[in-house]
């Protein structure tokens, strides 16, 4: 966070939703009009909208050190701690595999552990794959780049992390309405399929933040996270069930790490230096 700067996340988070909602539920009724595929052309737009709002915030705000501290996360190397992500990367896919070996007891199958032939959505004309890295790179770029730092000058990081997992999961709503999107998928699947992934985003987001911050806040390290987690839910043939389990294994990865970094999470010094 920049000291001398005042954070507005109540600006910030207003501006998002409205230009999200409103081009996504817009890009959802012409998905019914016309399946092939320009209502992509709204949904890109309305993705883009938490790196665009961040932008403008960032680019208008008068502050040289918030542009410079943006531009130093985005493109700083040296802020990535390569165990750290290492890390990540080994106990994010092992979640995924326990959540399907507790799935079995279950009737879960053994094909879940197979890789996945295709994508379980489609997004018009724009190839499911990109779709996937433009979301994690264009919601990163906004939610690393001014959103979170927002929250966290004015809440300890566990009330920050928490308050922005709410909203993030919340900012996908409007999906569920987006003919063939992965959201609208599962919620006709089964409601309470989608309802797993709206509670899901939550603690996911608090393991992004934490994350995050072990690796000097690099917006690049966010997003590089981001997007392994949206290919890694698309690799296997993993069900909706099993992802239901995978949301409790996430919820205790996320209470182990709180457990076992309590300062940092639990700590007000930054808010008492903000009052100062």
């Amino acid at each position: 966070m920049i000291p001398n700067y005042r954070y507005k996340p109540g600006v910030y988070f207003t501006a998002t939703f409205i230009i999200t909602y409103t081009l996504w539920f817009a890009g959802a009724y012409l998905s019914f009009q016309d399946d092939s595929g320009p209502y992509m052309l709204l949904m890109i737009p309305g993705l883009m909208a938490p790196f665009l709002v961040s932008l403008f915030m960032i680019s208008t705000s008068k502050n040289s050190d918030l542009k410079k501290d943006f531009i130093n996360r985005l493109i700083n190397f040296r802020l990535i701690r390569p165990k750290v992500l290492l890390a990540f990367f080994i106990i994010m896919p092992l979640t995924v595999l326990v959540s399907i070996f507790l799935s079995l007891p279950f009737g879960g199958s053994t094909s879940q552990f197979q890789f996945a032939e295709g994508y379980s959505f489609s997004s018009g004309f724009v190839p499911a794959f990109l779709t996937l890295l433009l979301a994690a790179t264009f919601e990163e770029l906004g939610w690393r780049g001014y959103a979170f730092d927002s929250l966290q000058s004015r809440y300890t990081f566990f009330m920050a992390s928490l308050i922005f997992g709410i909203l993030w999961s919340l900012w996908h709503f409007p999906l569920i309405f987006v003919k063939d999107m992965y959201q609208y998928e599962i919620f006709h699947e089964n409601i309470w399929y989608a309802v797993n992934f709206f509670v899901g985003v939550i603690p996911m987001g608090v393991i992004i933040s934490w994350i995050c911050i072990k690796n000097g806040k690099s917006v690049l390290a966010a997003i590089l996270i981001h997007v392994s987690i949206n290919f890694l839910q698309e690799a296997l043939q993993m069900t909706q069930f099993a992802k239901c389990i995978e949301t409790v294994v996430i919820t205790a990865v996320a209470a182990i790490i709180l457990a076992s970094d309590k300062k940092m999470f639990f700590s007000k010094e930054h808010l008492d230096a903000e009052r100062i």
